[in-house]
């Protein structure tokens, strides 16, 4: 494999790297997720105007025609910043079942809106009974005339309370993907905050009406698209969560040189050098990995599903090595609320039960 960079991801790489770096400090990413909204309507702009939302679009659509190595290259440094800024939710989720399967008015409606910014978008799959089988399905959308009827109630919706449309798997006679306008009568949603400094949303919907232009694809055949796109996005919060852990490694590692005890840095200490071997062990396995999944489902081969729940149980199991480690290694101030490491490590535990723990993804691989 070929693992070097073209110019235009090395561009995009150093891009996104400048602005977490100068633009994005942490005590700014904490004002951002203690707002209304949990994040920042003008730092989301600078992502629409850098045409980083653009980024996994075909080029008719107006994106650029990026893939999974450009989406990997961005989460990453949407890890090491902490960003809290809603690219998982509009891009790879809802953005990643707009572009699979509406049509081009469809698109115009809303795809289009959400590469500029001027709409906010949610993929609503989670069910309260569904845990993570994206197949368990009890929302229902019943042909109605010239529409649908749906009920139903979704949990976790990221980005939720924000969305000005939610893409809501649904029973028909088989899966039917719909977007609906969160304004549509019967459509309610409670919104709150989430452990990691995000905010999701629960929906229910009741005897919500929709047009029939509301139907995304072909009725019946979205469950294809919605596993695409959660594997896809398995593979945005693994790349997040290895930002992440390199992160957590290095910041260690710096304040081991620092922090004195009995006259010298604890750096010296031969027990907590071997912790320290560990945590980078396991973020560079994990960044190994991690190439191989993303350039196996990316030349689509045959291991590629077997490579996205091996990359989710490889940096669920080692996100939690490191970012344990980060925390004991710092002492109390790993757990304060003014210092960065535990909210890394609060994401990190998050990122573990998205999408599929490791013990879940594990089975599937013993199968």
């Amino acid at each position: 494999m070929d693992f070097s960079l073209t110019d235009i991801q090395s561009m995009l790489l150093d891009s996104v790297e400048k602005f977490v770096s100068n633009e994005y400090d942490f005590e700014s990413r904490q004002a951002y997720a203690a707002s209304a909204s949990g994040y920042s309507a003008e730092v989301w702009q600078t992502f629409c105007d850098l045409g980083w939302t653009a980024i996994p679009f075909a080029e008719d659509d107006g994106g650029l025609d990026g893939g999974l190595i450009e989406t990997m290259l961005l989460m990453q440094q949407i890890g090491r910043g902490l960003v809290v800024e809603p690219y998982l939710a509009n891009i790879v989720l809802a953005g990643g079942v707009l572009r699979r399967l509406a049509d081009e008015e469809q698109k115009a409606q809303w795809m289009q809106p959400l590469i500029s910014g001027e709409l906010q978008a949610a993929l609503a799959f989670v069910e309260p009974q569904s845990r993570y089988e994206i197949d368990d399905v009890a929302t229902t959308a019943k042909a109605d005339g010239d529409g649908w009827i749906i009920n139903g109630t979704k949990s976790v919706v990221l980005n939720g309370g924000n969305a000005n449309v939610v893409i809501v798997p649904a029973q028909t006679d088989g899966i039917s993907l719909f977007a609906v306008d969160v304004d549509s009568a019967g459509v309610a949603r409670q919104s709150y905050p989430t452990v990691d400094g995000g905010h999701a949303a629960d929906i229910t919907f009741e005897n919500v009406r929709v047009e029939c232009s509301a139907l995304l694809g072909t009725a019946d055949q979205g469950l294809d698209a919605l596993d695409a796109v959660i594997d896809e996005a398995i593979l945005a919060v693994s790349a997040e969560a290895i930002g992440i852990m390199q992160t957590l490694t290095n910041k260690t590692v710096e304040y081991s040189k620092n922090r004195v005890q009995f006259g010298v840095p604890i750096g010296t200490f031969q027990a907590l050098q071997h912790r320290m071997v560990d945590m980078l062990t396991a973020s560079e396995q994990s960044y190994s990995l991690l190439l191989w999944a993303t350039m196996a489902n990316a030349a689509n081969t045959d291991e590629a599903k077997r490579a996205v729940s091996a990359i989710k149980y490889q940096v669920d199991t080692a996100g939690k090595l490191v970012g344990q480690e980060a925390v004991q290694l710092h002492g109390g101030m790993g757990v304060s609320w003014e210092f960065d490491v535990g909210h890394y490590f609060k994401r990190l535990t998050v990122i573990g039960q998205m999408f599929g723990n490791a013990d879940w993804h594990l089975d599937k691989l013993a199968k």
